[in-house]
């Protein structure tokens, strides 16, 4: 494998890294109400699993209350069982084809445990992004032994990959650091 091929490869699974870990930032509530707490969950309709998003429109018209739409009034119920299983622990309202769902204030206790949730997710995105640059610096290194790339190709090589790795972590840092703020926020 040529040495751009290698680099760009990692670059593309260290950006994944960082955007699923985006998108569970996002699920994660803060006490008020966002469409990405429920966007993405996963509903058992039709015969299969599909996210809410493609079964709903989903709204919030003021701060304390997300308000679900079901385009389909019969995933009315799989819609609200969904909900009530989901680690959201907000139990839904049915109003007919509506399904409320009021965001209560989060108690201090449970701050401090989202907080903690956050910094889980954070490692584990951190331990994926370290991943990556494991299986780069050994790709880098058989290219080396093959005799595909120079000594200094090596040493560029790994200077990169590390910079990269440097890069992706520090983006995780930040959105950990502005999500951990966002839910100690009262």
């Amino acid at each position: 494998m040529a040495l751009d091929d290698i680099l760009l490869d990692t670059e593309e699974k260290m950006i994944k890294s960082a955007e699923v870990i985006a998108t569970e930032f996002a699920g994660i509530r803060t006490g008020k109400a966002s469409p990405d707490l429920v966007t993405n969950l996963m509903v058992e309709a039709y015969g299969s699993h599909m996210r809410l998003k493609e079964l709903a429109a989903v709204t919030t018209p003021d701060p304390r209350l997300i308000l679900i739409q079901p385009w389909d009034a019969g995933t009315v119920d799989a819609v609200r069982k969904a909900l009530e299983e989901s680690k959201l622990g907000i139990s839904p309202q049915v109003d007919g084809k509506l399904i409320r769902l009021p965001i209560p204030p989060l108690s201090e206790e449970r701050r401090q445990d989202l907080v903690k949730a956050t910094r889980k997710l954070a490692e584990e995105g951190r331990v994926s992004i370290r991943a990556c640059r494991r299986h780069a610096m050994d790709e880098v290194k058989k290219s080396q032994k093959a005799g595909e790339i120079t000594e200094d190709q090596l040493e560029g090589a790994e200077k990169e990959v590390q910079k990269l790795t440097d890069q992706y972590v520090e983006q995780i840092e930040k959105a950990l650091t502005a999500k951990e703020a966002e839910l100690m926020k009262v």
